[in-house]
């Protein structure tokens, strides 16, 4: 650690060098000179130094609207900013300073007249009521929870928004921290700390200015539930401060704490009252902000309850214990925490038990409470008492009483001695608390503390309502459940285990099954003793509930097996998996007796006692300690309530007695025997005032490190116990063992040796010796360790090094431990060069060791890693030089790894001014306790480089001049206490983080969030802004332009918001003069930064450029504007929508459509709804090609915008067009005609530019007499006229839009294309059979009425291919011709039906059938017979080729009855129309006609019609 020269480390502070920092360090440290130099330079020369920091309320409401920004600036060689430096100074010509005075008198000018331009615009335009953009929105929330309301508000001038709570005005001063209200830019929040249930109520946020008031309403509602306490265990040293939002905002206010009139160690006595209280002193004193004080018992914080009442008025604080009891007992600590920190005080509690009901009856147990509960059952766990009356306790009752009553239950008939009892036979749903009561030969002990309620109920339902409290307004728990479901036995019970078994019951455990329906189950419990295969049903009468079950009445001794079976309405399921044979006996053992008791003083009426702890205990729940008064046999408890640790301070002792102690563990099978008394010893204040000091125990594992032919060296580990002070030294002594034979003691030396090796000399060689040594502290030499083993002095002569010494541990975690040696004395032939450690489990063997580090390490001290947790370990050293490996080194004592309670690690802090230390806290300090460091774990030899300040439990170690010789492991231990220790290593890289953090401390720069920037406003201003992270209240800021500072005047508007860290700068217009070089410089306490902005040539151009469009735009948005300008686009159905997003619009506006210069009329006037104009053109096509226009106009102004679609801008919308049309078009589709096959498509809108192209088997077809392909409509087709095996495969249909292709397959090929050739063939018979049918083609009237003795002609066309045969048929008989009846049928066409005198008799229905090989067909009509009248003539009823009807009546001559000739005109017979039941069918194309359409002709019902209204104008009949 020394050197001949001068250490870099001795070196002046002020003048050491900086060259082991980094480059980039270095250059920042030269950047930041320089910067000073340029500012000290600025402040001399300049007479015009004006701050950015305003002073006004209107200006500091004025900041609340700007940003910030920023851009790092750093000067690159030193030579360029003195360069600079010298420039900023020099003064400006005569000539220089005339252009510049005439400049500004044309720039003051221009302002003018553009301020007088501005106040000719009419301020009523731009006047906007209050909008809310984003209302503020509801929130339910927890207690103890914050919230924050949100709202945007938008209008001119800007609103100001008042936040209200049930319409009264929230004043954020009168709750300093409750509301903080904030605006930023049109954003406004109300943000509610810590709510409670006064918060529940309904919030306003109220918008007004000049034009009007606008609000918005939002309810927050305060759920309260009463939430378990959290798990937090805190110990001392550990401790969670609570957040100070509430005090004030200063952050250098120091708050400055005193206990005076503190509480001490305090006995009480069962069933008593006791109040423990201290004053405390804070200052200043500030009423509206007092200290928080907490009150803690062994770790645990206190909440105010019926047991523990806690009061604060300022300055007394106390805490009242209700109703003492042996729970109460412990370790009180208050804790009064400030914003500065926080202070403690701790004294001890005893409880003594209250007197027996019955003499020689135990005391009460403690601690009851309850490990599990379920449906119907709950474990119940206590701790014992630690008297026990005179006689052992034989066991314990237990005691349950329903929740809203007062009678209690005893839970078992016989005591059970395991502090453990399953309680059955609760009802679902309700609680309970319990009490125990403790048992011996004479009676019954007090009942314990009852313990807290627990509720009947599944685990999952409790997690459940633990998860998701409900405000106590509702009380509800909601329970949704599906349909049930029945018959469904349930299934098998899974993972069945012994959680728990005793001699007197077993706990079973198990998972429901995962087959159970929807409603609830229960199980049976089976159990089967070993050796037999019966199975027995333990609850045979009432399943249980829970899939927890407890068994009592078990034989002791014997072994079962158990399994589940689950029930319920549908039936009893199949058994579990049968667990492995469980033994009936307590698998938890009563704890081994501890060991070694030593008594050091304390004070003068306490003592300390100390103890070695019960080995393979297992579920230790703690110690209890009694002391006794030597010679008089009586011993008393120290303690009523279990402790853990191996150390606890007896209070109460008489002085001047002899006392001697005895110490017992306990756990929940019972309490151990009483360890070894220990010695007596006088209670009196220990050696150096108070502090605990005793004679240290022996050492131990003395072994010899060297030896020489005269001389041996010999090592030993110190003791493990100290007596309560440090170790003064040890004192050796030696005998010679001859032919076996010990001899006299010999001392080795006189003076007391420091050091745990020690070299003896003057031994005789090859002579056999055994040694013993003495630890000696500021009480007393102690008691000499156990004689070594015998040890022969010879010359060593092996080549390796002997053992390392002085093994150590340190920083014991639960994965870590830090080893600590000392280099062997002996080095063997050569020096050592490294060492090697290893490691074992504690139980096991010897063939088991591991070496640690594959390397050897030079160093003396080595951090082990990746140990378990709990696992006990030994380890040993190595030493190793360049002949081999040497003897191993003692073995350490055992030592688990396990992180003690309350531990602290080493944390490294940088305090504003830029110092380095590392900090280390300890709260568990003894009254002689020290804090030691080291470096390597070594001492630390050059002070100078550090300095250690250590207040109260609290230690600091200071780098004087931090650098490379500081590089290591620095650590810092604790003497007297129970290995309390912390280390933090400072490499290289973390020495360079820990120097720059250093540097910003000391030498601070305001951080930017961004840099300088410019931006373009809407009216063409530019904006030039930077944003910091954080400006203090005493920040300034200060703009440069070409190295002159900008003043706040009527072109230059600069705004600083120190909230926001928001700085900018407005002008009103950029001007050819404003070319250059633009620095904003930050100046925050000791802290500084500045950004540069360079603006010339192009840059400056375009800028300057695009403030005068954007001016040019704003003037245009005053009217009716554009804000999206017109363009096209194609809807689903393939339509032309032209659109554009208009502004500013109101009534008067008018919107006109242009195409080509012709105005497009509406019938309707345009609707302006969400600001959008659109024009649909439907079917798009070449005709609409051409250019559009729209335009906007009112008295405020006009704009248009026009949208050319000719050309390229048209073909890229008919492509589009296209494009679309070919997205809608359908699959394709297979369909069968008579001719073939077709395949079709169909698309929205078809259009001649979307090309059309069908492929077959990916071969393009071309259009053929069978293969033809077009379109219908919207339907695109391709058929296939008479196809063949051939024609199957994959067919593709592709629509090009001109630019890309759009394809559609069908696979017409196996069944497909076999099902549609067999539709084809089918359809092609049916069309040949259609075609060539028999069938009557027309001529036949429905009705036909006629005159008796009239003669009546029919003839009606017939068709078919072969010629039909033809019949007439009257009332469904078929008719032959005669005289009579005269019956036609000719050129295989024409039938006629002839009746030559029509008599009553003919009247009927009549029907021609017509038939041929392809089908048949029938005609009908009726004939109806009246009265004769006139002439005979004859009626007749002929079709024409067309099949109408044709009447005509024929003149018959007949005979009157006296024989005379009647000359009279002939009479047209009256036909009369009856109600047709058939129409005449239709006209139908004969085959081979030539026409293809024919218009519908006059069915035979309006011949007939017509005829009759002839007859009635001419003669009535």
């Amino acid at each position: 650690m020394s050197s001949v020269s001068v250490p870099f480390y001795q070196k002046h502070h002020k003048h050491y060098d900086r060259d082991y920092r980094s480059s980039q360090l270095h250059s920042t440290m030269q950047d930041y000179r320089l910067q000073e130099k340029r500012n000290i330079t600025t402040h001399s020369h300049g007479s015009e130094h004006v701050s950015g920091f305003t002073h006004t309320k209107d200006e500091k409401r004025k900041h609340s609207e700007g940003y910030i920004g920023a851009e790092s600036h750093f000067v690159q060689k030193n030579t360029t900013e003195e360069h600079n430096v010298e420039r900023i100074a020099s003064h400006s010509s005569r000539k220089v300073a005339i252009r510049e005075s005439a400049e500004r008198i044309s720039l003051n000018k221009k302002i003018h007249e553009t301020h007088e331009f501005h106040k000719r615009l009419k301020e009523d335009s731009m006047l906007r009521l209050p909008e809310f953009i984003i209302k503020p929105r509801s929130h339910t929330v927890w207690e103890k929870q914050n919230v924050k309301l949100h709202c945007t508000v938008s209008g001119w001038p800007e609103p100001r928004v008042t936040w209200y709570k049930n319409n009264v005005p929230i004043n954020i001063y009168t709750d300093p921290g409750k509301y903080i209200i904030e605006s930023k830019y049109g954003l406004h929040s109300l943000e509610i700390n810590n709510c409670n249930f006064d918060d529940t109520a309904q919030y306003r946020a109220s918008a007004m200015n000049v034009k009007g008031e606008l609000s918005a309403f939002a309810s927050i509602v305060v759920k309260r539930f009463k939430a378990e306490l959290d798990d937090f265990s805190f110990h001392l040293g550990r401790f969670a401060l609570p957040s100070y939002d509430f005090f004030p905002g200063d952050s250098h206010v120091k708050f400055d704490v005193h206990i005076v009139e503190k509480f001490s160690v305090s006995f009480g006595k069962e069933g008593e009252t006791m109040s423990l209280g201290c004053t405390v002193i804070v200052h200043p004193n500030l009423k509206r902000f007092q200290p928080e004080i907490q009150w803690w018992r062994d770790g645990v914080q206190l909440h105010p309850s019926k047991w523990a009442q806690m009061h604060f008025s300022g300055e007394c604080a106390t805490l009242t214990l209700t109703h003492l009891n042996k729970e109460d007992e412990g370790l009180y600590t208050m804790r009064v925490l400030t914003k500065s920190g926080y202070e403690l005080h701790s004294a001890y509690v005893f409880v003594r038990d209250s007197e027996a009901e019955v003499a020689g009856a135990p005391t009460a147990p403690l601690d009851v409470f309850c490990l599990d509960a379920n449906k119907d059952y709950v474990i119940v766990s206590w701790k014992q008492p630690a008297v026990d009356g005179g006689s052992p306790i034989l066991g314990y009752f237990v005691d349950r009483c329903e929740v809203g009553t007062s009678h209690w239950v005893q839970c078992n008939d016989t005591p059970v001695k395991f502090a453990r009892l399953p309680v059955t036979g609760l009802v679902e749903g309700r609680s309970y608390i319990f009490r125990v009561r403790a048992v011996n030969n004479v009676g019954i002990s007090r009942p314990s503390r009852v313990s807290d309620p627990v509720a009947a109920l599944d685990p999952s339902d409790r997690d459940r309502l633990k998860g998701v409290p409900l405000a106590p307004w509702t009380g509800q728990i909601i329970v949704t459940e599906e349909e049930p479901a029945e018959g469904i036995v349930p299934g098998q019970p899974t993972e069945l285990t012994v959680t728990e078994a005793t001699k007197n019951y077993v706990v079973l455990s198990w998972k429901p099954p995962g087959q159970r329906g929807h409603e609830g189950i229960m199980y049976y419990v089976e159990k089967c003793v070993a050796g037999t295969e019966d199975w027995q049903r333990v609850n045979p009468e009432i399943p249980v509930k829970s899939p927890r079950f407890a068994l009592f009445d078990l034989a002791e001794g014997k072994s079962y097996r158990f399994r589940v079976r689950s029930t319920n309405s549908a039936g009893i399921g199949e058994p579990s998996e049968a667990t492995e044979f469980t033994e009936v006996t307590d698998k938890l053992d009563v704890p081994k007796a501890p060991g070694h008791v030593v008594p050091s003083r304390n004070t003068d009426t306490s003592m300390v006692v100390s103890w070695e702890e019960s080995k393979d205990t297992k579920e230790l729940v703690g110690y209890y300690i009694e002391g006794s008064i030597s010679g008089s046999g009586k011993w008393d408890p120290c303690n009523n309530k279990p402790v853990k640790g191996k150390r606890f301070i007896c209070q109460g002792l008489p002085t001047g007695e002899s006392y001697k102690f005895r110490v017992r563990a306990v756990n929940a099978a019972g309490l151990s025997a009483f360890s070894q008394e220990s010695e007596a010893l006088e209670v009196m204040a220990a050696l150096g005032g108070g502090v605990p000091a005793a004679a240290p125990t022996p050492p131990c594992s003395i072994t010899v490190l060297e030896s020489v032919h005269d001389s041996m060296v010999l090592g030993w580990k110190q003791p493990r116990f100290h007596g309560g002070s440090d170790i003064t030294g040890y004192f050796v002594d030696y005998r010679e063992i001859i032919n076996n034979k010990p001899g006299k003691w010999n001392e080795a030396h006189i003076k007391a040796i420091s050091e745990r090796a020690y070299r003896i000399n003057d031994l005789k060689e090859n002579m056999i010796y055994q040694f013993q040594v003495r630890a000696a502290n500021m009480a007393g030499v102690g008691l000499p360790s156990s004689p070594s083993d015998k040890f022969k002095c010879e010359e060593w002569t092996i080549a390796v090094p002997g053992p390392p010494h002085d093994l150590m541990h340190t920083e014991v975690r639960k994965n870590s431990v830090v080893l600590t040696w000392k280099a062997p004395v002996y080095t063997g032939r050569n020096e050592v060069t490294g060492y090697y450690a290893d490691i074992r489990e504690t139980d096991a063997n010897e063939e088991q060791w591991s070496s640690i580090n594959e390397k050897a390490t030079s160093k003396r001290f080595i951090k082990v890693q990746g140990l378990k947790e709990g696992v006990s370990y030994v380890f040993r050293v190595r030493a190793v030089n360049m002949a081999g490996v040497g003897k191993p080194s003692d073995l350490t004592e055992p030592i688990t790894a396990e992180t003690s309670p309350g531990t602290k690690e080493m944390v490294v802090d940088v305090d504003d001014d830029g110092v380095i230390s590392l900090i280390f806290e300890c709260t568990d300090m003894a009254g002689g306790s020290k804090f030691i460091w080291s470096k390597n774990y070594e001492e630390l030899i050059d002070s100078s480089r550090v300095t250690v300040e250590t207040k109260g439990g609290k230690t600091r170690l200071i780098f004087n001049d931090p650098g490379k010789d500081d590089l290591g492991v620095y650590s810092c231990a604790v003497t007297d206490t129970d290995g309390v220790s912390s280390s933090y290593a400072i490499d290289e890289a973390e020495l360079l983080r820990l120097l720059e953090l250093s540097h910003e401390h000391k030498f601070p720069v305001v951080p930017l969030k961004s840099e300088l920037a410019v931006e373009l406003l809407d009216k063409g201003q530019v904006r030039f802004w930077l944003e910091a992270e954080h400006l203090s209240p005493n920040a300034q800021c200060k703009f440069v332009f070409n190295d002159k500072e900008i003043k706040n005047d009527d072109k230059y508007k600069i705004k600083v918001d120190h909230k926001t860290g928001l700085v900018e700068m407005i002008m009103e217009k950029l001007e050819d003069i404003d070319e250059g070089t633009f620095t904003v410089q930050l100046q925050d306490g000791k802290a500084s930064n500045q950004s540069t902005l360079v603006l010339i040539g192009d840059v400056f151009k375009n800028l300057q450029k695009e403030a005068e469009f954007q001016r040019g735009e704003w003037l245009r948005k005053q009217g009716p504007h554009f804000v999206e300008y017109l363009e096209w686009e194609v809807t689903s159905e393939c339509n032309v929508l032209l659109k554009c997003k208009v502004a500013n619009i109101k009534k008067e506006t008018s919107i006109i459509w242009y195409k080509d210069d012709r105005e497009i009329m509406f019938d309707e006037k345009h609707d302006f709804k969400d600001g959008v104009c659109t024009l649909l053109v439907q079917q798009f096509s070449k005709k609409d090609a051409g250019v559009y226009e729209i335009v906007l106009k009112d008295d405020r102004g006009r704009d248009s915008s026009v949208l050319r679609l000719l050309e390229k801008a048209f073909s890229d919308l008919i492509t589009e067009v296209c494009r679309m049309a070919a997205l809608t078009a359908t699959e394709v589709k297979v369909q069968s005609t008579e001719h073939g096959i077709r395949l079709y498509s169909f698309v929205s809108y078809y259009l001649e530019d979307l090309k059309i192209i069908w492929h077959h088997n990916d071969t393009k077809l071309a259009s053929t007499d069978r293969v033809k392909s077009g379109v219908t409509g919207e339907q695109i087709w391709l058929q296939i006229n008479e196809p063949t095996q051939k024609d199957q495969g994959k067919y593709t249909l592709e629509l090009f839009d001109g630019k890309e292709g759009h394809k559609k397959s069908v696979e017409l090929s196996g069944t497909v294309f076999d099902e549609a050739f067999a539709e084809f063939q089918r359809l092609k018979q049916a069309a040949i059979a259609e075609k060539n049918r028999a069938r009557v083609t027309g001529g036949l009237p429905d009705v036909v009425t006629i005159q008796e003795r009239k003669s009546l002609n029919l003839t009606c066309n017939v068709w078919g291919d072969p010629v039909p045969a033809v019949s007439w048929l009257k009332n469904e008989k078929e008719l032959i011709g005669d005289d009579h009846l005269i019956l036609k049928f000719e050129s295989g066409k024409f039938a006629s039906f002839t009746v030559t005198d029509v008599r009553t008799t003919d009247s009927g229905k009549y029907s021609i059938l017509v038939k041929n090989k392809y089908g048949t067909e029938t005609g009908d009509f009726t004939l109806m017979i009246v009265q004769a009248s006139g002439e005979i003539c004859m009626a007749m009823y002929v079709a024409d080729a067309a099949g109408n009807v044709q009447e005509s009546l024929t003149k018959v001559t007949t005979k009157t009855t006296n024989g005379e000739n009647t000359d009279k005109d002939l009479i047209k017979p009256q036909v009369e129309e009856l109600i047709a039941i058939e129409e005449t069918p239709d006209c139908t194309i004969f085959p081979g006609s030539e026409e293809k359409t024919m218009s519908k002709l006059t069915t035979n019902k309006e011949v007939v019609g017509e005829m009759n209204n002839q007859e009635e104008h001419k003669q009535p009949l």
